[in-house]
């Protein structure tokens, strides 16, 4: 499955999500930051690639920046929640 979410309070605008099944469970198969820290970006999306998008979900929901209530790896939690919701 394909699915591209918009940003909202962080430096990166969107994120490009690709999850595909693996023995029944979802796994983040690729993840592309547009904006933001690009190499950090890079980082957080080979280190999440294979896992389970539940597990993607409970390592990353919440993690802030700076001053900020959110950051880039919050809001790809956010995305993979709302994509398994929808």
């Amino acid at each position: 499955m394909k699915y591209t979410y918009s940003t909202t309070g962080t430096c990166s605008r969107s994120i490009e999500i690709e999850t595909e099944d693996k023995d029944g469970v979802e796994v983040l198969k690729d993840v592309k930051f547009t904006g933001g820290c690009n190499g950090n970006l890079k980082g957080i999306g080979a280190l999440a690639k294979g896992l389970p998008i539940e597990e993607v979900i409970q390592r990353l929901e919440g993690l802030t920046c700076k001053d900020k209530p959110t950051s880039c790896p919050d809001q790809l939690a956010r995305a993979l929640k709302e994509m398994k919701n929808n």
